[in-house]
């Protein structure tokens, strides 16, 4: 079924547009290497499962859950470790978008779509997945909970609808806290099935579900 086309579309980043692993685990584990070879952590590298399943929650909750036994100074070290890493990934060319996510986003773009990112991630990883892929152009904002300090999706996307005075737009995103985000700002979701970092119930609550990016283009009118 064909639904109007909405004035904004707002993404989310990592299993969305982004297939994280594909930077994140080579940051992963020479960030670890880094933390073992400096004291700080010398456990070993935690197992990758772990990190990929807290995908798009915020910070504290990820590492929470990657290192429970390590405090909080450990735990920021190995943020600031893992972002340094991931962004020399990125210069090196590391990291892809899904297949179809830049034609279908240039599509959109050409439509005259507004086009933003809303991210639980950090400031600088956002704006340089973005920037570093070439596709920085495209978008009229890049949101994250980094920049500000956002506790909930709900809260960012919030912020960046009044922000930008956006009568229409659609959440899209592969988790939980993406439906949620769009629902309590009244706002349809389409859904995201093919990163599969998240549980099957993840996606409960979707207006629409997509199991390939291109597919987004045929939603709308």
């Amino acid at each position: 079924m064909k639904h109007a086309c909405p004035e904004a579309m707002l993404f989310d980043l990592d299993g969305t547009l982004f297939q994280t692993e594909t930077l994140l685990l080579p940051a992963y584990d020479s960030a670890f290497e880094q933390l073992n070879r400096e004291g700080t952590y010398t456990k070993g590298t935690p197992p990758k499962e772990l990190i990929l399943s807290s995908l798009g929650m915020l910070l504290e909750h990820i590492w929470a859950r990657v290192l429970p036994d390590a405090d909080e100074q450990v735990r920021r070290r190995a943020d600031e470790l893992l972002l340094r890493e991931q962004v020399e990934g990125l210069k090196r060319g590391d990291g892809v978008f899904y297949p179809g996510v830049e034609q279908t986003l240039r599509t959109l773009h050409a439509k005259g779509v507004k086009l933003f990112v809303a991210s639980n991630g950090l400031e600088q990883y956002v704006k340089d997945v973005i920037r570093l892929k070439g596709l920085g152009e495209l978008f009229t904002g890049l949101y994250s909970a980094g920049e500000y300090e956002t506790r909930s999706k709900v809260d960012l996307v919030k912020i960046l609808l009044e922000r930008h005075d956006i009568k229409s737009a659609w959440m899209v995103g592969d988790r939980s806290s993406d439906v949620e985000a769009g629902k309590n700002n009244g706002l349809p979701v389409v859904g995201c099935k093919y990163a599969q970092f998240g549980k099957d119930s993840e996606l409960e609550g979707a207006d629409m579900i997509i199991t390939d990016f291109a597919k987004l283009l045929e939603l709308v009118e």
